[in-house]
């Protein structure tokens, strides 16, 4: 299997193993967005709580860009980076893009 293949099937492995934490009584969902050819991969959270208030937001969002896997967005408590690094992505094919261009640099991961 080529990397981008790997790095396709890790990062959609690792969003369907988080939206299936979520119990199925819970009135708030988690659904995968998976856009395949563009490369973008996206955990969302919608639904409603107390019937009153709605609840959307995007949980997490990952894009593949010149052969590295670019974190866009992670409000999770464990780090999408680093469970893909323990199965076995490099940490320099992992960008950190919610950090500014200047802070990458102090992070164990690449900078772009």
């Amino acid at each position: 299997m080529d990397k981008l293949d790997l790095y396709r099937q890790l990062i959609q492995e690792s969003l369907l193993e988080r939206a299936k934490l979520r119990s199925p009584t819970d009135p708030i969902q988690s659904q995968t967005i998976f856009d395949r050819e563009g490369d973008h991969y996206q955990l969302v959270n919608l639904g409603w709580r107390d019937s009153s208030t709605r609840i959307y937001g995007c949980a997490l969002h990952v894009d593949i860009i010149n052969g590295k896997i670019w974190v866009q967005h992670d409000g999770t408590e464990d780090a999408i980076a680093e469970q893909l690094a323990a199965k076995g992505v490099s940490k320099q094919d992992i960008v950190l893009a919610y950090h500014a261009p200047y802070v990458r640099q102090y992070t164990e991961f690449a900078v772009g």
